[in-house]
Order: C-alpha cells, then structure tokens, then sequence
C-alpha cells in the first residue's frame, strides 16, 4: 500500500497476480480515490495498470459490489483491499465493465484466461516502485483477514524491488 502524504485521499496499492490465474507473474498497480464525505460514501477504484478483466473497464475503472451498492459506512481499507484482490482470483462476467472480457469468460474460459495472460504479460511487468519523491510512503498491509475473521493470502508486495519468480508453466483458473 502507497499513502500519499500530498493528499491523503489518494491510495494505490499493488497486486502480485494470484498464482493458477491468468494474471499470475504480473504486478497490478490500483488506485483509491476517497471522497470528502468518506465513509458515507464509497472510495472509487481504478487500475493503473493495465488488465484484461470483465471487471474492469479499459480505462481502469473497478465494477465490484462494495463499492457501489453494498457499500456501508464501516467498511475499511483492508476489505476494500481484500475485495479487489478476490476479483482477481473469481470475476463477475455477469456484472463486466469490459464486455469483451465478460463474453470471452462466459462463452468458454481457456480463450479468455489466454488473452488475459497476454495482456498480463505484455502490461503488468514489474513497474516501479513509488519512493519518497512526490509524497509516497510504503505501508505494510499485514493482518488481512476475511469476514469470518480468517487471515486471507497475504496479496500485496511487501517489499518493493522484490519479484515473485517467473513460473515454469502457465496455469489456468479453473471456473467453479
């Protein structure tokens, strides 16, 4: 997680893509925006980076429940963080912002998991980090949990510089 001491309603964070999904090997970089009347109304979401996703639109913008209709006000950064991440590992196609995305993955999920690779590949390479320069900070995200209270996979680079190893072989997720 990135704070930006500049203007504190401005967070990004990074994902590593979630080993067996078709984002593995790449690092995601997104974006919280806070509104003023944060938390009466729900942060908006985007990916800087680029991702072939039925979630999220080609301009980055993140379609996920919690941040539009089951938005309530207690719910904090960390679900938030947890949430996205989880649209990583299982996409809505039934809710897409990128409709081509959501037609590929529910007309058969091998063509669209090898477009999603390709673009992971091509856009999601390790970027670089944010530093102190303009106002970043680097903040550990330890202790994310689910709602059951279980501690979830941690999913954010801890450490910027460090990159997961290259897989020997792609792998698939598999639809449930």
């Amino acid at each position: 997680v990135f704070l930006n001491e500049d203007d504190v309603s401005d967070i990004q964070a990074e994902y590593v893509g979630p080993a067996g999904t078709p984002f593995e090997g790449g690092t995601f970089r997104m974006k919280l925006v806070f509104p003023q009347d944060f938390p009466t109304a729900a942060p908006k979401g985007y990916f800087l980076t680029r991702i072939f996703h039925p979630n999220v639109s080609t301009s980055g913008d993140i379609c996920v429940n919690t941040l539009k209709r089951d938005w309530t006000p207690d719910l904090g950064l960390r679900h938030i963080l947890t949430v996205i991440r989880c649209l990583l590992v299982e996409p809505n196609p039934e809710s897409a912002l990128n409709e081509e995305a959501g037609r590929l993955l529910l007309e058969g999920f091998p063509e669209f998991a090898r477009k999603a690779a390709l673009i992971t590949s091509v856009h999601a390479t390790r970027q670089t980090p944010l530093t102190a320069t303009g106002g970043a900070n680097t903040v550990n995200a330890e202790g994310c949990g689910d709602d059951a209270g279980k501690p979830a996979p941690r999913s954010l680079s801890a450490a910027p510089g460090v990159r997961k190893a290259a897989p020997e072989k792609k792998r698939s997720l598999k639809r449930l």
